[in-house]
């Protein structure tokens, strides 16, 4: 299952030495919608791996503007609290998990 990723507790896990893949979305975007169950695919896919997760930028806006989050979605790639590499729009799952495997 997805992690669900809040200002309050993604700065620790971010810092963490385990990759982070966070998909920044809100509810009302279509796109959005259309990439939850490849996120939830993935989350279920590298568990014990890597964190995935859903950041709401409804909710939460601290990292959405730390990482300078103008659309949606985006999928970050972080390790050692350190941005990788991002996927702006919709992106495909297996995109999604080369990156993953190419950063593992």
């Amino acid at each position: 299952m997805a992690m669900q990723f809040t200002d309050q507790n993604a700065p620790e896990l971010i810092a963490g030495d385990k990759l982070v893949v966070m998909d920044f979305w809100a509810p009302w975007c279509g796109p959005c919608q259309r990439m939850a169950p490849i996120i939830e695919a993935v989350a279920e896919k590298y568990e014990g791996k890597a964190i995935v997760g859903k950041y709401n930028v409804d909710d939460n806006e601290d990292l959405a503007a730390e990482y300078n989050v103008r659309n949606i979605p985006v999928i970050m790639f972080i390790k050692n609290g350190e941005l990788k590499h991002k996927f702006v729009g919709l992106t495909s799952q297996a995109d999604i998990e080369a990156k993953i495997d190419e950063l593992l």
